[in-house]
């Protein structure tokens, strides 16, 4: 029998402390469990609920490791648990915080951490140190092994972030997020999951956290099925602007097997056309003075 991967959208208003988020994310995750979700997925920066002090070393003294007890903890509940948790934070690092997600399996094991590669310089993430990659592993869960690959908040406007990631093999992409949700990002992230045969998962968190809306949401990619005659929207949930939990289930199998037979992804790509997409030059009209390599 076909079994649903279940992502628990965690839309949750973050609490005063990093000790308050905590106990607050451990609480939710007990719940997202009873819900049965095989993945808890916190929304941006988790830790700090997406603050970003402009005194640098305050920045800095808020930022944890990998030895941290808030990290450690949600390991031990995951292997509580049964069920993996995406967990992100600022992360310490050199010579500044990073934005990380760390997917922590079912054994309480770091099964994957990524860094947001397209920080938002334009803004206060001018203050914090991008990634320099994009990652996919396969994550065991109750219902078998599964692709997953993240990316965070604005690395959904690059398309080449998803396409990465379809290329690396990912089958469902994780997205933290922390802004205003609206139809033109919800439209991208529609677009990437349909152009890339994809299951995107997408958390933000609810009004009355600052430049947020909730409307956290998750697509299937599957714009056809055989048992349909037009293309069908590939969204599986959208949240309202309230706080809670919001499952989003996942049809493994179809998904896989819509990958098989369908033209999008990697099936009629030609890259050694795109030889300019590597391209490291940048002109009018999109020179900024503050961008980053």
């Amino acid at each position: 029998m076909n079994q649903n991967l279940k992502v628990a959208l965690m839309q949750l208003l973050p609490e005063k402390s990093i000790e308050e988020n905590l106990l607050k994310g451990i609480d939710y995750c007990r719940k997202a469990k009873e819900m049965g979700a095989d993945i808890a997925l916190f929304p941006e920066m988790w830790s700090v609920g997406y603050d970003i002090p402009e005194d640098l070393d305050q920045l800095k003294s808020i930022s944890i490791d990998e030895s941290s007890d808030f990290i450690i903890a949600f390991k031990n509940l995951a292997k509580e648990l049964n069920m993996a948790i995406g967990l992100t934070y600022l992360e310490t690092y050199e010579p500044l915080p990073r934005n990380t997600l760390m997917l922590i399996d079912r054994q309480g094991c770091d099964a994957l951490k990524y860094a947001k590669v397209h920080t938002c310089d334009f803004g206060e993430e001018c203050r914090l140190t991008p990634g320099d990659d994009f990652y996919v592993t396969e994550l065991d869960t109750t219902i078998g092994l599964v692709k997953i690959g993240s990316m965070i908040c604005y690395d959904r406007e690059m398309p080449e972030s998803a396409r990465i990631l379809m290329l690396k093999g990912a089958e469902i992409i994780l997205v933290p997020n922390a802004c205003p949700m609206e139809i033109n990002r919800i439209s991208q992230l529609r677009g990437r999951a349909y152009e890339n045969m994809v299951g995107i998962a997408t958390v933000n968190y609810p009004k009355g956290q600052p430049d947020c809306n909730g409307h956290s949401t998750a697509f299937d990619g599957i714009a056809y099925k055989p048992t349909e005659n037009a293309s069908r929207d590939t969204l599986i949930i959208e949240a309202d602007e309230s706080e809670g939990i919001f499952m989003a289930e996942f049809p493994l199998e179809e998904i896989r097997n819509y990958r098989e037979r369908e033209v999008h992804g990697n099936a009629y790509r030609h890259p050694q056309k795109y030889k300019l997409l590597i391209s490291e030059r940048v002109e009018a009209p999109f020179i900024r003075t503050d961008y980053r390599k």
